[in-house]
């Protein structure tokens, strides 16, 4: 489970309206049946159209100036063993989304609670992904393309007589680049604008930065958890845990789903991985032996290789010993500098 939250603009300053982002989310829409298309829908309603989306978001910017984003948006991309387990239900991914926003709600830190019942919010469901320039795949394929551009150029040069040179040799130099690049798909090198293959179903949800009375400002992307201040005479709570909101997302996932979560596709597992990978790996040998075989089994999934991966205690150790080893070294041949 993966959940982003951005404020939504266009160049240097914020867009006046949510009507180009809505035009977006309804690309899917344009060559499917009435009865095949994903509507937007809020906390109370299946269908809500796309113009009541924009009219309702639009409307609710009382006080906000030009360079406040009038609204932020919210993607939450389940991972495919997520949608194998729910069936790519969209029922029930609309059931999650209406959970997931009295998780969002709570997650404010206010004078008074924030219930769900005070966001203007619309969400969508989408079925289809696309490759885009800053995917992984696609900038570490960008050399190999960039040779097999440059090569096949060659080749045209040289049919047109402008360039002396052998073509099958130029065109098995093709190959062998092709063969290299890392990332494929149904024998195709990934590149930007390909759709991604396998489930890809996720949820789009545009939220008002102002409640649902047009009365006060609700921002997710507030710098503390929580904070108190003193304003005209009396303390004012503010805040937003994003922290909280993320693992509860999941939580809510699995009981609404009954999803069982491998630490390791965890959020708190995730995070344990970026910041302490130590901790998180003594973590991992410590799990139940079938947690522990499944966990490795994603870790390849995720593209984290198995021989940097200790397989048992003693592995451990000698890895920790080892990078301590390491440490000390360098602190001692640099021990001017750090103060030694």
């Amino acid at each position: 489970m993966y959940l982003t939250i951005s404020a939504q603009k266009m160049g240097s300053t914020y867009n006046s309206s949510v009507g180009n982002y809505v035009d977006y989310l309804e690309k899917e829409n344009e060559d499917r049946l009435p009865e095949q298309m994903e509507e937007f829908f809020d906390q109370e309603n299946d269908s809500v159209s796309p113009q009541t989306v924009i009219d309702e978001i639009d409307a609710n910017t009382a006080k906000l100036r030009q360079k406040d984003p009038k609204f932020y948006s919210i993607v939450v991309s389940p991972n495919q063993r997520e949608l194998k387990a729910i069936s790519n239900d969209p029922n029930l991914l609309r059931e999650y989304t209406r959970k997931l926003m009295e998780d969002y709600a709570k997650s404010f830190h206010r004078n008074q609670e924030v219930k769900v019942e005070n966001l203007k919010y619309y969400a969508k469901i989408e079925h289809e992904r696309t490759y885009r320039g800053f995917d992984k795949q696609v900038k570490e394929n960008a050399p190999y393309r960039g040779e097999i551009a440059r090569l096949r150029n060659e080749i045209r040069k040289v049919e047109r007589g402008e360039s002396v040179g052998n073509v099958k040799e130029l065109e098995k130099r093709i190959k062998e680049q092709t063969r290299l690049a890392p990332h494929k798909q149904n024998g195709q090198l990934v590149a930007a604008g390909m759709q991604k293959e396998g489930p890809q179903t996720h949820i789009h949800i545009i939220v008002s930065r102002r409640d649902v009375t047009n009365t006060y400002t609700l921002s997710p992307m507030a710098k503390h958890k929580a904070s108190e201040v003193e304003l005209n005479g009396r303390t004012v709570k503010r805040g937003f845990d994003r922290d909280s909101f993320y693992q509860a997302a999941e939580k809510t996932f699995d009981r609404t789903t009954g999803f069982k979560r491998n630490y390791v596709e965890s959020y708190v597992g995730r995070k344990a991985h970026a910041k302490e990978p130590g901790k998180f790996f003594a973590k991992v040998m410590g799990l139940p032996t079938k947690e522990k075989d499944m966990a490795f089994k994603l870790l390849k999934t995720m593209g984290v290789k198995a021989p940097s991966i200790p397989t048992n205690k003693v592995q451990m150790a000698a890895k920790i010993i080892k990078a301590l080893g390491r440490v000390i070294d360098k602190a001692r041949g640099t021990g001017e500098d750090m103060g030694y």
